[in-house]
């Protein structure tokens, strides 16, 4: 069976593109099962571009290529959520480096969650967000329901999810849901140099990404406190020293990632 994830490298960026062009890159489980491994074999890479290859970022689950089954179709959709389609969405959420996300035509379902799982979404013209699960008798998964509440509040978060139709991206962005919305010819381009600006950062990059996922459950204090810790490790990495050191001479820094 080919790989379903088209594994590349732009200098500091690893490049992970979804590879099923002519299904608009619907995901059957090994898909997800492939991303986690990628995911897990970052080669001192210090950033992640996840794109789709063709017309579609991601039709959402390929149901008929095994997400589900014809003998207890609820039993193994949850299974494929637990074995396949979470753990990527949680080897995601720890990596220790920025993700960008390239999205054009569908982001649906599992895809949506996908797209919207990266730091920065940066989205062509042609592309829409959906979560259709109600049309056909589910719930959403994938971590949207958690996710989407946070990013566009609960109204809005209860529009995609309650009436399943389709946010184009100029209204994703108007909503806060994505980060940038440039022509389709542009995409592949302006998220690359998105994702390797980010690589060109320093070790405590990896760090406010912690932070800003902490934050969602801590409280306060303890996002003080977390603060506080993260930046006395911050400032003793090699690049906390040049940060200072660039400062005192009114010079740009040279960060390694370290």
């Amino acid at each position: 069976m080919s790989p379903l994830v088209r594994i590349g490298r732009h200098r500091d960026v690893l490049a992970l593109t979804l590879d099923r062009p002519d299904r608009l890159n619907a995901a059957p489980p090994e898909m997800f099962d492939e991303l986690t491994a990628a995911l897990g074999a970052l080669d001192g890479a210090r950033a992640v571009l996840i794109a789709g290859a063709g017309r579609g970022f991601c039709s959402g689950a390929d149901v008929a290529g095994g997400a589900s089954g014809a003998d207890d179709p609820g039993t193994t959709i949850g299974a494929a959520l637990t074995r396949s389609y979470n753990p990527a969405m949680l080897a995601i959420a720890a990596l220790p480096v920025p993700v960008v996300s390239a999205v054009r035509g569908p982001a649906a379902g599992i895809g949506c969650s996908l797209a919207l799982a990266a730091d920065f979404c940066v989205a062509s013209d042609t592309a829409y967000f959906l979560q259709a699960f109600v049309n056909i008798g589910l719930v959403p998964d994938g971590g949207a329901s958690w996710m989407l509440p946070r990013l566009i509040g609960r109204a809005r978060a209860a529009e995609m999810m309650l009436l399943g139709e389709r946010v184009p991206a100029a209204k994703a962005l108007d909503w806060g849901m994505i980060h940038r919305v440039v022509a389709d010819a542009d995409l592949d381009e302006q998220a690359l140099a998105l994702a390797s600006r980010l690589a060109a950062g320093p070790a405590a990059t990896g760090m406010i990404r912690r932070q800003l996922h902490e934050a969602a459950t801590l409280d306060y204090a303890g996002a003080l406190e977390a603060e506080a810790v993260n930046q006395r490790t911050a400032r003793e990495t090699a690049d906390g020293a040049e940060g200072g050191a660039a400062f005192l001479q009114k010079r740009a820094p040279v960060f390694r990632g370290v």
